[in-house]
């Protein structure tokens, strides 16, 4: 049994923002804030907002521009969130359009139609609804058969669906479609300095199947760790109208520096423990797809496991272009430089995030002439 990925796809709006752009619209909503509170400022009653700049995002995160679903919303300052249209119940819900338009992609790469399919996986942080599954509505649209379900790890997502997708054509599925779609411009506090300018939306999603006979990546080995931690976390949820809970204040949250210290050693240690088990040493390793969260982060991370003197270039960086995509982020890195490893060559998706949470994949590519 070779249990392989055989085709990516990706999809991502039209409309893109810049770092200037951002700031200048986070920059006019702190001058009207701070005047607006003048007199509570003045008398210690409330903080002052700080600006930001273009250099201090890039230079903090890597991050030079994200796409996302709609752009005039996010950049106005008395709003600063997009603004979407509420589909009716019979209409395609917008999470799932754009699943259907990365997935029809990787079903063309890995050579495969509905029929071929077996199981439609969507796994990634924010589901657009409780109920029905919206991969079910994916699996509906693209006249799959077969079942579907969504799943939820944050921004480790993909590659603990990976997981569950080799489980699943390991109990008999043929092939199974991973769709990972991130919309994460509603849940992103575009008023605040610290992560207003951290997300970008898009799409992606993967074909896995039992076959010898397709150039992929053979999936290897899969080691799931998740460890509970508050500095991630996002409050939204159905309990919130009970609660008569204050909706603005139930979006994304971190303490990043926080992160930055406990997540580092911890991502190393898995991956490095993985490759040990595997008798693989990190220097025979082409790529490494890490979590699109921040190029720093990756920087420390490739220096604990291959060490201080390894070449950046093992570790593809897209997220100067899509920004932290969340689940999605190591499979826009795969699909944009699956090329650059050949045959017989190893790599390893590692992602990271909420819970916390750590998925990490070794994989082997295999060329079919």
């Amino acid at each position: 049994m070779g249990i392989r990925i055989t085709g990516t796809g990706l999809y991502h709006p039209e409309e893109s923002i810049s770092n200037d752009e951002l700031v200048e619209s986070l920059n006019a909503y702190v001058e009207q804030f701070n005047h607006d509170n003048a007199d509570k400022i003045a008398a210690g009653e409330i903080e002052a907002l700080r600006g930001s700049n273009a250099e201090f995002i890039e230079k903090a995160s890597g991050v030079k521009s994200r796409y996302v679903a709609e752009k005039s919303g996010v950049l106005d300052p008395k709003r600063l969130y997009p603004r979407l249209r509420e589909r009716s119940n019979d209409e395609l819900s917008i999470q799932a359009e754009w699943g259907v338009a990365a997935a029809k992609q990787a079903m063309e790469n890995a050579g495969v139609t509905a029929e071929d399919i077996d199981v439609v996986i969507l796994s990634c942080s924010n589901i657009q609804r409780a109920y029905p599954a919206v991969a079910i509505e994916i699996q509906t649209a693209l006249g799959i058969q077969g079942y579907a379900y969504d799943m939820n790890v944050a921004c480790s997502a993909a590659t603990f669906g990976l997981k569950q997708a080799a489980d699943a054509i390991k109990s008999g599925a043929r092939r199974v479609l991973l769709v990972n779609v991130e919309i994460t411009s509603g849940h992103t506090d575009f008023r605040s300095r610290d992560c207003h300018f951290i997300f970008g939306d898009v799409a992606t999603a993967s074909i896995i199947e039992d076959t010898t006979t397709k150039t992929g990546f053979d999936i290897l080995d899969t080691h799931l760790f998740t460890q509970f931690s508050n500095n991630i976390r996002n409050n939204f949820g159905y309990l919130n109208r009970s609660e008569d809970a204050v909706v603005d204040d139930k979006l994304f949250r971190q303490d990043g520096r926080k992160v930055f210290k406990e997540v580092c050693p911890l991502v190393a240690k898995i991956i490095t423990k993985q490759l040990e088990k595997n008798e693989i040493a990190p220097t025979n390793v082409k790529r490494f797809w890490l979590h699109q969260a921040n190029a720093s982060m990756n920087d420390l991370i490739l220096k604990y496991v291959v060490g201080k003197d390894a070449d950046r270039s093992l570790v593809p960086i897209i997220l100067d272009e899509f920004a932290n995509t969340s689940s999605a982020g190591v499979i826009i890195a795969l699909h944009r430089t699956a090329h650059e490893v050949n045959d017989g060559e190893y790599g390893v998706l590692c992602s990271f995030g909420a819970g916390y949470s750590v998925g990490s994949v070794l994989v082997q590519k295999h060329v079919v002439a």
